[in-house]
């Protein structure tokens, strides 16, 4: 059996607005999340931006290893580069040590390649200069094959271009947010179709899998690909060897 744990990035994204809970009761989820990532030798945890800070705190009193990731730009990615950057900044301060952007998926969409380069470029530098990973969420549901292989692709030539050899392994590709809604019940998260093609076109660059991971060999099927790294709100469930139902 292989050892999935130091690929998962265990995932709680929701506002309490969405699961119709408090704030309070919220970062009571996280801090559980942190706490079985701790105990259970998960790589990261990936949370709101919002809970950065107390969850740093938390992850130092226990002189833990786990990594703490956050989002940004979420989840529909149409933020403008400034408020982006100003959100990553934050983020950083706060002490994250990985930032999520959400590509604008929807300017790509259109055409404005221009404006997601800049972004790419300005975000990207900004996790390098700090020295934190950052990670591109191309939302793949949202495009179709031909799309995901060019915008994969672009990431990855620009990378290439504007950054080191030695930055671009902090330089991910990943596949989804988990929120976008789909029609006809299509997947909204990572498929082995989908992340083939990204990794057909990633270069140097890794890829991160998210969303739609839902068992042991699902995660492992992943991992034999090339991913790597797979967040999932089920990371508890994947290294028991048990499946879920969960979205992400």
């Amino acid at each position: 059996m292989m050892h999935i744990a130091q690929y998962l990035d265990s995932t709680y994204l929701k506002k309490p607005s969405e699961a119709g809970i408090s704030e309070q009761e919220t970062l009571q989820i996280v801090k559980n999340l942190t706490q079985e990532a701790i105990d259970h030798h998960l790589f990261a945890v990936m949370i709101r931006p919002d809970y950065i800070s107390e969850i740093k705190k938390y992850l130092k009193e226990r002189n833990a290893e786990v990594v703490l990731g956050t989002v940004i730009g979420f989840h529909e990615g149409t933020y403008t580069i400034a408020e982006k950057l100003a959100e990553a900044e934050k983020a950083i301060e706060d002490g994250a040590d990985e930032l999520d952007f959400v590509i604008n998926y929807m300017a790509y969409i259109n055409g404005n390649i221009a404006l997601v380069r800049e972004e790419f470029l300005q975000g990207t530098n900004l996790g390098i200069k700090n020295g934190r990973v950052t990670k591109w969420i191309i939302e793949i549901a949202a495009l179709d094959n031909a799309q995901i292989a060019d915008l994969t692709k672009q990431i990855s030539t620009w990378a290439e271009e504007n950054f080191e050899e030695k930055d671009l392994s902090k330089i991910f590709v990943k596949s989804s947010t988990g929120f976008y809604k789909t029609t006809d019940g299509k997947p909204n998260g990572a498929t082995f179709e989908g992340i083939k093609i990204m990794l057909d076109n990633a270069g140097k660059l890794p890829v991160k899998a998210a969303g739609g991971v839902r068992s042991p060999e699902d995660a492992e099927k992943m991992i034999n690909l090339g991913v790597k790294r797979i967040g999932t709100s089920s990371a508890l469930a994947l290294i028991k060897n048990e499946s879920s139902s969960e979205g992400y």
